[in-house]
């Protein structure tokens, strides 16, 4: 029989959103934060290149505005981008207080300042960072800030399995969330967290897709859990593919950074030849959906496996400092960047969709807010421009906050929460069912519902992930559950919510590129689902 756990707020999720989010609730209530496994399973801890901000005198809130903009494919909020462009140096200065070290220089006129690289699709240098490990650099600081505070309660190796709402409990009135009931990996006891926020901050979904620079736990659990909530979400089809996954036998869901080019990297095709310049002219530096489009295409025409990005022109010494962790990794496996090209292919990035937000995190369920990657907030657009996600979730976070703070002390309605029943399952002898399905998952999704996609792969696609859906809901129905079964339903589920969003985007708009719509059409539009 599993535990029955109150606080004032539920945050699940342990990256940059949802310590964020925990560090500026703490001194207003009790908050609990779940995390999958130690607090570093996040994307955040993996994050390579940094945070866009404006922190330089000669760039300017309306330059990143516009960037931004034109890097989404006329499909960005506006006033998204301008709410989170506006707010991010703030944030970035709580980064600082927070004990962040981010990389500083030397200016001409002796003074010491953080050092700015450039990335794809900006205009400026703005994107501030820790070397090439910002995401290292900001995971630890917030870790270490939220074991020290008295009113933040830690739970690791915890997975959500379902949230807990009115609706479920057949009361009238508003949907409000209540809590939700959370696997315990090391007892394999289910617990019943009750909360009066919750606030999900799990990531994205990128582990739908077989090839992802993402960590086993990106599997889409927020948008499933906001989605069988009764939320509505919006762009699933925006799946960025980020350009440059190192290509190795032995480098699992390895980045190379964005900065690699942004700091003067060339992508070459296996003869050495040079190719960007052939799809844009911003060459190396244009957005990641054209970059990651024309790197496919070479692909696929020269029949090879992999492409190369090669920054081995500048000096070993540049190389060291500016990119140390992808130079330490590439010579573990033999390859030294001082010398030689890094062979590169796409993969699954970032889930540019999601549970749809309001500026304050506030979802279609009252009480339940979703932060970070988990959300639809209308800044990404068709394409997310690199760097801005970070970006995203710190504003979003510190915004979230407020608001819950604001809501607080107002009086709520005592619910009766059930425990969790598990008297009418059994221990499942069957997981190589679990397997195979999420093997099947994520081929399907790779072949059909990548890069470059056609209404039949669609089709195909939408018939292969409903006869998943229904043999899960039936294991689901019949066995106890396990990490495994719940990844797997939730990954069906947002694997089902990206392809039926494809299939209503009847054009080609950033990150969706369909060969049976190839052009754009003049009035953008979001794909916007709503549960029945």
């Amino acid at each position: 029989m599993g535990q029955l756990i109150k606080h004032d707020i539920l945050v699940i999720g342990s990256g940059a959103a949802g310590l964020t989010t925990a560090l500026h609730l703490a001194p207003h209530a009790n908050v609990a934060v779940l995390s999958k496994g130690s607090l570093t399973a996040a994307n955040t801890y993996y994050a390579q290149g940094g945070v866009a901000a404006v922190l330089d005198k000669g760039d300017s809130i309306e330059a990143h505005i516009t960037d931004t903009l034109n890097a989404g494919a006329g499909l960005c909020n506006e006033d998204a981008v301008r709410f989170t462009v506006e707010n991010g140096p703030a944030a970035i200065h709580w980064l600082v207080e927070q004990g962040v070290g981010f990389t500083t220089e030397m200016l001409p006129d002796g003074q010491e300042d953080f050092h700015l690289t450039k990335e794809g699709g900006h205009s400026h240098r703005r994107v501030i960072h820790a070397a090439d490990a910002t995401g290292f650099a900001i995971s630890n600081a917030l870790i270490e800030q939220v074991c020290q505070h008295p009113n933040v309660d830690i739970f690791e190796s915890r997975v959500a399995i379902d949230l807990i709402t009115s609706d479920k409990l057949n009361q009238k009135g508003k949907n409000q969330v209540v809590g939700a009931y959370v696997l315990n990996k090391e007892t394999g006891e289910i617990d019943t967290h009750r909360a009066r926020f919750v606030v999900l901050a799990s990531g994205g979904a990128s582990k739908t897709y077989l090839y992802t620079s993402n960590p086993d736990v990106a599997t889409g659990d927020g948008v499933a859990m906001a989605w069988r909530a009764g939320c509505s979400v919006a762009n699933m089809e925006f799946n960025q593919f980020h350009p440059t996954c190192l290509y190795h036998p032995d480098a699992r869901s390895f980045l190379i950074t964005e900065a690699v080019r942004g700091e003067g990297g060339y992508l070459r095709l296996p003869n050495g030849e040079r190719f960007m310049h052939q799809f844009d002219e911003q060459g190396e530096l244009a957005p990641r959906d054209i970059v990651a489009r024309a790197i496919d295409h070479e692909m696929k025409r020269l029949g090879v496996d992999c492409l190369y990005l090669d920054i081995s022109h500048k000096s070993p010494d540049f190389i060291q400092t500016h990119f140390p962790t992808v130079y330490e990794k590439c010579l573990s496996l033999g390859i030294d960047i001082t010398k030689e090209a890094i062979p590169i292919v796409p993969a699954a990035h970032y889930t540019c969709g999601g549970v749809v937000t309001n500026k304050h995190g506030e979802s279609d369920v009252d009480g339940l807010y979703c932060i970070g990657e988990t959300a639809f907030t209308g800044l990404h657009g068709a394409n997310r421009m690199a760097s801005n996600s970070l970006l995203e979730c710190l504003v979003y976070a510190i915004s979230a906050s407020k608001a819950i703070c604001g809501k607080i002390n107002t009086p709520v309605t005592s619910l009766d929460i059930p425990q969790w029943d598990e008297s009418q399952v059994t221990d499942s002898d069957e997981d190589v069912v679990i397997s195979h399905n999420w093997d099947e998952l994520r081929r399907f999704m790779w072949d059909y519902v990548g890069i470059v996609r056609t209404d039949k792969r669609l089709a195909r696609a939408l018939h292969r992930v409903e006869l998943l859906q229904r043999e899960i809901d039936e294991y689901y129905s019949n066995y106890k559950v396990s990490n495994d079964l719940i990844e797997l339903r939730n990954l069906v589920l947002v694997g089902e919510l990206i392809i039926r969003s494809a299939l209503q985007r009847k054009e080609s708009r950033g990150l969706h590129f369909t060969l049976d719509y190839p052009d754009q059409l003049p009035i953008a539009k979001d794909t916007v689902l709503t549960p029945v």
